[in-house]
């Protein structure tokens, strides 16, 4: 809140020179920024507010290029043209992952506000106010320390070490579960942290050799969370509940990553079978890795085994949400050039927020927009009112921008919560441009982008629908297979088996996501991923299996136990039987 509050400095700066509009782009970038700003590392952070603030830098410039072109930006023609394979690009491109749907989204709406909005700055410029407002937030998320920080270390490393710490918690969670109805959930939880670990750490490193030392360190901390995990996991497989002081180590462990001091003695536990074997090996292995003194070489965790970028772009689910976010900024720019107002811009460039999967199922992302677009439009009215007993220049909306700016850290909870405040915030920027006021206008511009969302989101597009879901549970079973086999072919190869091990978790917590969203939506569109949970429960179990097999194979065991070969082949005809009924469904739907 603090970091949103200050970004609204650059706009400041602007006003107090009296050129309030050159500080118009750079709000919109700090305030596009502050939307992409999430809790974590700040390595990360350069990443996930960086390259989408590029991006809109470009967008922006494109869109300035296009209304020259155009003639002031009016074309009912070229424009929706334009936008269309802009928007089929951005699409398919933004299907990648969370990072590239950031930066298709700001591409987009930078691109058509580029183009309508009548600003007097040149566009090249516009391009790079844009991207000082996105780099001064992105300063302040870099060199502001964190509030109530625990222990020692470079402040840098703060959202890492947290990150890594909640890995170890979870360890410990599910330990205290295993045996309990509450097992299942601590291994998803566990998944989780583990993939938050892995994206905050992997960032550009940072300089600097104390940094460079703490970071290394840390690096080894996450690296030893490994084995721990894996050994936990195959202990909630067998279902026997763990003595309580077991739970003691990881938590320890967890203390020392926040803390940065040593861990202490670790409970270790009695080693009557694989998996608690595994456990105490582990134990004594993160032990080592947490007394090793400061500069000491370490192990680096691999990242997470990622496909092509452009192959994933164009796959079937790519052009899928591409053709369809294309339609969208089409349509809603031929309506918005057809009715000849002043802010045509908003109508196509709230239909790229509204088409956004990632934002939740298209009926609720919707009816938030709708309302949250209302309730700020009259809180902007409710403003604007009490506005008008204070002295008259830009201050006052400047100060509408910092307090929305400090808010919307807390209103990316909820969409509609969300839209309240970027109205408000947007209203008030489109006072400082110089245009007139349009609180109405907007509420119009926003119900006439839903109800085109709406229809197109529903819109019968040649070819299959559901090419999401069935993308999500190709790749979860695709990883699977490998992950067993590289168990059952290589079961001494440790650091190749843990990246399988979490490019098998991570697709599938990626599956499971996909198919929460589909089955929210309205019946036209969930129904074409009918069956598809049985299939990632399959998945899940046969994950969760070959983790145990792993463990009873590392255990210098020649030879899977009966019990775990009958239950591993269980599982594969499961998957196969499972798998087999919601491709054909797909198919015919």
């Amino acid at each position: 809140m603090l970091r949103g509050t200050l970004a609204s400095v650059p706009l400041l700066l602007a006003v107090l020179a009296e050129r309030p509009t050159a500080g118009v782009p750079a709000a919109l970038g700090a305030m596009l920024a502050g939307i992409n700003d999430r809790p974590g590392g700040r390595r990360a952070a350069v990443t996930r507010l960086g390259v989408p603030a590029l991006a809109g830098a470009a967008g922006l410039l494109f869109g300035s290029m296009i209304a020259a072109a155009a003639g002031g930006g009016r074309s009912v023609v070229a424009l929706p043209l334009v936008f269309g394979v802009l928007g089929l690009v951005a699409g398919a491109f933004s299907s990648t992952g969370p990072v590239a749907s950031a930066c298709g989204t700001q591409v987009l709406v930078a691109a058509v506000i580029g183009a309508g909005m009548p600003l007097p700055e040149p566009g090249p410029l516009r391009a790079l106010l844009f991207l000082a407002g996105a780099s001064w937030l992105l300063l302040l998320r870099l060199v502001l320390p964190s509030p109530g920080r625990p222990g020692s270390g470079p402040y840098r490393l703060d959202g890492e070490r947290e990150a890594v710490a909640a890995v170890y918690e979870a360890v410990s969670t599910l330990l205290r579960a295993t045996g309990g109805p509450q097992a299942l959930a601590g291994r998803a939880a566990l998944s989780a942290a583990l993939d938050r670990a892995q994206d905050a750490l992997g960032g550009p490193r940072l300089r600097g050799r104390a940094s460079s030392s703490a970071e290394h360190r840390l690096h080894a901390r996450y690296a030893a969370a490994f084995p721990l995990a894996e050994a936990a996991t195959a202990l909630a497989w067998a279902g026997v509940p763990l003595p309580a002081r077991l739970v003691e180590g990881p938590r320890r462990l967890s203390d020392a990553v926040r803390t940065g001091g040593p861990c202490g003695p670790l409970p270790a536990p009695a080693r009557t079978d694989a998996g608690l074997r595994a456990l105490d090996d582990a134990l004594l292995r993160a032990a080592a890795v947490f007394d090793r003194p400061e500069g000491a070489p370490s192990s680096t965790a691999k990242g997470h085994p990622g496909g092509s970028v452009p192959r994933r772009a164009w796959s079937a689910a790519g052009r899928e949400y591409g053709l369809r976010v294309a339609v969208c900024c089409a349509t809603s720019t031929v309506v918005a050039q057809w009715l000849h107002h002043d802010h045509w811009y908003w109508l196509p460039a709230t239909t790229v927020f509204l088409v956004k999967p990632d934002l939740g199922p298209l009926l609720s992302r919707v009816l938030c927009r709708a309302v949250g677009t209302v309730a700020g439009a009259a809180v902007f009215g409710l403003l604007m009112l009490l506005m008008s007993g204070l002295p008259a220049g830009p201050f006052p909306l400047v100060g509408a921008v910092a307090l929305c700016g400090g808010l919307l850290p807390v209103a990316t909870r909820h969409f509609a919560v969300q839209t309240a405040v970027v109205t408000v915030l947007v209203l008030s920027l489109v006072l400082l441009g110089g245009e007139p006021p349009a609180a109405w206008g907007r509420v119009v511009e926003s119900l006439l982008a839903c109800v085109t969302v709406l229809l197109v989101g529903h819109l019968p597009l040649p070819g299959r629908r559901g090419h999401t879901v069935r993308a999500a549970l190709d790749t979860a079973v695709g990883a699977a297979h490998r992950y067993l086999r590289h168990v059952l072919e290589a079961p001494e190869d440790q650091a190749g088996r843990g990246a399988l091990r979490r490019d098998a978790y991570r697709s599938l917590a990626a599956a499971r996501t996909a198919i929460d969203l589909s089955a929210a939506e309205l019946p036209s569109v969930a129904r074409h991923s009918a069956g598809s949970d049985g299939v990632a429960s399959a998945v899940e179990r046969l994950v969760d299996t070959t983790t145990a097999c792993a463990v009873q194979l590392g255990n210098r065991a020649d030879e899977l136990p009966p019990s775990h070969a009958e239950r591993l082949s269980v599982h594969l005809s499961e998957l196969d039987r499972a798998w087999a009924v919601p491709r054909r469904e797909m198919s015919v739907l």
